[in-house]
């Protein structure tokens, strides 16, 4: 599996720690130095099952001077989102783990985490 993550996020480094903790055998991806591209974000989201809105930080300084709480949350505004996401992953929700099963979840909880070490075992 590999783990999305910030070093200075606290749902990262508890993430982390739990998985280090279960002996689990993961890759640390530092998303915001190896940012993703917009295919890569795609298929993540597939993975998740989400869309790029349900994955975007909001309350972020760019999504404020992008003024995306006004952007459309549609097929037709995906790409618009997903460009954004790629060109800014700072906005991108933390962590993401994408578990060898070929699914993904926004790990912010302990029982989200868990949940990815379950599926790694199946």
């Amino acid at each position: 599996m590999e783990i999305w993550i910030n070093p200075a996020c606290s749902k990262c480094r508890s993430a982390l720690t739990l998985l280090d903790a279960e002996g689990a055998d993961y890759t640390v991806r530092r998303y915001l130095e190896d940012v993703p591209g917009e295919d890569e974000i795609r298929a993540v989201l597939d993975r998740l099952g989400l869309e790029p809105w349900d994955i975007t930080r909001t309350q972020e300084a760019a999504a404020k001077e992008l003024g995306l709480r006004d952007w459309a949350r549609d097929e037709s505004a995906r790409d618009r989102w997903i460009t954004a996401l790629a060109e800014h992953p700072k906005l991108i929700q933390r962590p993401i783990i994408t578990a060898d099963d070929g699914t993904a979840l926004v790990a912010r909880t302990d029982e989200a985490v868990q949940d990815a070490l379950s599926r790694g075992k199946s």
